[in-house]
């Protein structure tokens, strides 16, 4: 069997597209003139670039370091091709490095003429577009490019840092200790104790002790600091599919926009494996796909990410020519807006069993992703759940555990799963379900999961040795920031909205004129993806309108 070929080798010319003279000239007005010498950096890993280059003359090798320091040539682009990934679109670090070969003229064309091109110039811009996305893919692919994690595959520190970076679409190599000799060379390169793994080597060469997902944004340009000085139009608090949208047709239609996420775009719906019951996508679509497709869509009509960045507080603003609202981070940092969107998200319920934290991370996840997938390879694993994201999971955990156990609280998992996903577990060799059965206990030691122990319907006690157990039983609203705020909620910490809050301007107005609650949050809405977008869709209106009634007035688009 021949080896599967890399992105670049099935799509290189949508990747590397080279443009017509007449096609560059309607893109001049965009950019500006620049002379390269030769061996003059026009990107270098870790800085941010000027931004897209159109060369015009000479040659431009991209290229790469690997792990043991060699340089590993991507392409030489020529006369007619651009320079260029995802980073040149949000003016972040580039993550590849690219010198003049010889005398180089260029137009350089920065991130927000590059976001006015992609708009002004369609035929184009999806041109350039693809090639962007296909580059970042590449990245992805190859690692190339980004931060190098080093530690242990059942580190549960790993595997959050790994998770972290996949979810935020961005490029990393892992190495493993115990198997790679690379990996050990670096270890005694930095004079690094094995007790504290793992290690984070970044692009611009620093390195970090088992950093936290901030520190490790902060090192690789993932995040920056936030301008303290700049008033939004609206600030969106969560990143899934609601505040995606809400940050899509709002930035589409002229209103300045900044989207914030403690942990990474896409919410629950990126960590599902595969959507099948969605719009428009009759074969299915993993969750990170959709999600970056809608993250790199929201960029480029000019929405703002700051992630991770977690909101702390809410307070209306005390400036009596400005009306409008301040945000805390949880760092300290504060955000100016003139309406808010709460579109945050769930946190997943825990199980109630005494010891499960000792195995978060390594033996209990939350989620099913290829990085899970990885771990638990040919062997036995226990699911809990009996939503879509559980069937969902289980279908992915199928196709490459060895058996997975399905235990469902109720009586019949049809009463809370699509019945496509039913069908398809039924058909399913390897995946066992047993409904009426709950997780009684849990066996293991320094945090490796060793065994579960679960009850049947009939009351039989059932012990296995699995040490992995997957939880998909719900969650509750992350609304504790919203306290003192004075926006309501309803017992369970949902939002309330509309009529329920005291408010008939609009079903998602909250308690508090300006502030506006869709998707999982809101108290009442319909916990799909697709009545999640629905939702960001529809809150555009409602900010219009209230921008309007404070003379912020900005013209909506009909």
């Amino acid at each position: 069997m021949s080896e599967a070929q890399s992105i670049i080798e099935q799509r290189r010319e949508q990747m590397f597209p080279v443009l017509a003279p007449q096609e560059i000239d309607r893109l001049r007005r965009f950019g500006n003139l620049t002379s390269f010498n030769t061996g003059d950096a026009l990107a270098e890993i870790g800085k941010v670039s000027a931004g897209l280059a159109i060369i015009l003359d000479g040659k431009v090798d991209v290229t790469q370091q690997d792990t043991s320091g060699h340089r590993v040539r991507i392409v030489t682009h020529e006369p007619g091709s651009f320079l260029g990934e995802l980073a040149q679109l949000s003016g972040r670090p580039s993550l590849v490095d690219a010198r003049a070969h010889d005398e180089v003229e260029a137009l350089i064309i920065g991130p927000q003429k590059l976001r006015a091109l992609l708009i002004a110039e369609a035929e184009l811009g999806e041109r350039i577009m693809r090639a962007l996305i296909l580059r970042r893919v590449g990245l992805l692919e190859t690692g190339g490019g980004g931060p190098v994690i080093i530690g242990p595959a059942d580190n549960s520190d790993v595997l959050r840092l790994q998770n972290f970076l996949r979810r935020n679409g961005h490029p990393h190599l892992w190495l493993d200790p115990t198997t790679d000799a690379e990996a050990r060379v670096l270890i005694e390169r930095f004079h690094v104790d094995g007790d504290t793994l793992p290690i984070v080597l970044c692009p611009g060469g620093q390195l970090l002790q088992n950093p936290s997902e901030t520190a490790l944004a902060r090192c690789i340009g993932l995040v920056g600091p936030i301008d303290a000085r700049r008033v939004y139009d609206v600030a969106v608090v969560g990143a899934g599919p609601a505040g995606m949208a809400a940050a899509v047709y709002a930035a589409s239609e002229g209103l300045s926009v900044l989207v914030l996420d403690c942990r990474s775009f896409g919410g629950q719906a990126g960590a599902s494996s595969r959507i099948e019951n969605y719009l428009g996508f009759p074969t299915g679509i993993t969750g990170m796909a959709l999600m970056a497709r809608a993250y790199n869509q929201a960029q480029k009509f000019g929405a703002e990410f700051a992630i991770p960045a977690q909101v702390v507080g809410l307070e209306s603003s005390n400036d009596p020519d400005q009306r409008g609202f301040i945000l805390t981070m949880k760092d300290g940092e504060r955000v100016t807006t003139r309406s808010v969107v709460i579109a945050g998200g769930v946190r997943y319920r825990h199980l109630d069993v005494a010891n499960v934290d000792e195995f978060e991370g390594s033996g209990v996840h939350y989620w099913a992703s290829p990085v899970e997938g990885r771990l638990c390879s040919k062997q036995e694993v226990v699911l809990v759940g009996a939503g879509n994201s559980a069937g969902q999971a289980v279908v992915y955990l199928a196709s490459r555990a060895a058996k997975v156990w399905l235990l469902a609280r109720g009586g019949d998992i049809s009463a809370s799963m699509s019945q496509y996903l039913v069908d398809r577990i039924r058909g399913l060799a390897n995946v066992e379900v047993q409904t009426q059965a709950v997780v009684t206990g849990l066996e293991g030691r320094d945090g490796v999961l060793e065994a579960i122990h679960w009850r049947t319907a009939k009351g039989e006690d059932v012990r296995r040795e699995i040490h992995h157990l997957f939880l998909f039983i719900g969650a509750d609203p992350e609304s504790d920031w919203l306290s003192g705020s004075g926006v309501r909620l309803d017992p369970k910490g949902f939002v309330l909205t509309g009529a329920a809050a005291g408010d008939g301007s609009s079903q998602l107005a909250t308690s508090v004129p300006g502030v506006f609650a869709i998707g999982d949050i809101r108290a009442g809405s319909i916990k799909r993806v697709a009545a999640g977008v629905g939702e960001g869709a529809q809150v555009v209106a409602a900010l219009h309108t209230y921008l309007a009634s404070v003379n912020h007035a900005r013209p909506a688009v009909i």
